[in-house]
């Protein structure tokens, strides 16, 4: 699945627990008419492919939906809901370059005319 979007604030990587375990969040505003603010959570290696970006950038995000049990100490079944980034692309590199109008080219000319149809279909 993706997000794509402009980025509206992006977390400093946190680490938890004796293990070292990663965590840095990042959220995304939606360009729909009733726009969504997702938040995104990138663990472990995944973190640091945050760093070469910024506030205000309009990216594609490939995420996971992921969701997990709890029970508390009641011994109620609570469940939980987090959307995992795993790529993260930036929308104005991979726009279109700068093509010029169609008037500055000569136009081509009419072969028909001149050529046999010799296609085999």
């Amino acid at each position: 699945m993706e997000v794509i979007g402009k980025i509206k604030l992006i977390n400093e990587t946190q680490t938890f627990g004796s293990n070292g375990f990663r965590k840095r969040e990042m959220v995304v505003t939606t360009d729909e008419q009733y726009p969504q603010m997702i938040l995104i959570e990138f663990v472990q290696d995944k973190c640091d492919l945050l760093n070469n970006y910024q506030v205000g950038q309009d990216v594609k995000v490939s995420i996971n939906l992921r969701g997990r049990e709890w029970i508390n100490p009641q011994g109620e079944a609570k469940y939980f809901n987090s959307v995992q980034g795993w790529r993260i692309e930036n929308l104005a590199q991979a726009a279109p370059q700068n093509i010029p109008p169609a008037d500055q080219f000569e136009p081509a000319p009419d072969l028909s005319a001149n050529e046999p149809d010799d296609l085999p279909f």
